[in-house]
């Protein structure tokens, strides 16, 4: 059945207003009609199966029929840091990424990064990306809308390593070291409800200065294994992971 995420505003006790462009979805793609069914999420804490009782001139009427169970979220707040990677895999780091449930995407700048984002066009880069983020959503069934933060530096990052339980990038050295930090052992020690910021590197990973920094901040290098991944195929790797340890093995 179709999703579509809506404003806390637009829902109230018995009926929820459909505005924008899910409008011209529903009407145009969908080719709905009155008494056709929905499901409609508020984005924070509540999902609704509804019907549609009357089209207007730029809204939807919907009729909530009951409340539904959210559980589509991870059990941790997961947070993918990625440091911008050619063409457009970001796009698919975010789609895919918001498919196995991050709750957050944080684009970050790095020394290997070959793409520089023109500030002048950010916000429109943004603005793609959270509709990627929010269709996405809707197909996999999320309860919320993963939030596309502005481009930060890895300083910028490092500042705000207070704001999560555990702070960690991919670093394919550290399988080489005799120190041997496996993301299965950081996630045996998380619980249920934890936060945590997961940084992955370019093309080319970090550099010795970002890696030395990274650390000296605190934050946890970890091995993915004995291979080495691509920019794009890693955060696949850390959600996945994740999911299966706190949503399946426990």
């Amino acid at each position: 059945m179709q999703r579509y995420f809506v404003a806390k505003e637009q829902m109230n006790d018995h009926m929820v207003l459909i505005h924008g462009e899910d409008v011209k979805h529903i009407t145009r793609v969908m080719r709905m009609t009155e008494g056709d069914q929905i499901i409609c999420s508020n984005n924070a804490d509540r999902v609704c199966l509804c019907e549609i009782d009357r089209f207007e001139d730029d809204q939807i009427v919907a009729l909530i029929v009951e409340d539904l169970p959210s559980d589509s979220e991870l059990p941790v707040f997961v947070t993918i840091a990625q440091a911008l990677p050619k063409g457009d895999k970001l796009d698919y780091v975010i789609q895919k990424g918001t498919e196995l449930g991050a709750a957050q995407f944080i684009p970050v700048q790095g020394d290997r990064s070959i793409v520089k984002w023109d500030g002048k066009k950010e916000d429109k880069r943004l603005e793609r990306l959270s509709k990627i983020a929010k269709e996405a959503a809707e197909q996999s069934h999320r309860s919320r809308i993963p939030s596309i933060d502005s481009l930060h530096s890895i300083d910028q990052l490092i500042a705000r390593k207070k704001e999560f339980d555990y702070v960690l990038f991919a670093y394919e050295e550290e399988g080489k070291s005799g120190q041997h930090k496996k993301l299965a052992n950081v996630l045996a020690e998380a619980k249920n409800g934890v936060s945590l910021l997961f940084l992955v590197g370019p093309e080319g990973g970090f550099s010795a200065a970002e890696a030395k920094k990274l650390t000296g901040a605190g934050f946890i290098p970890c091995s993915l294994g004995p291979r080495i991944l691509r920019a794009e195929t890693a955060p696949m790797y850390i959600l996945s992971a994740i999911s299966y340890y706190f949503e399946l093995e426990r």
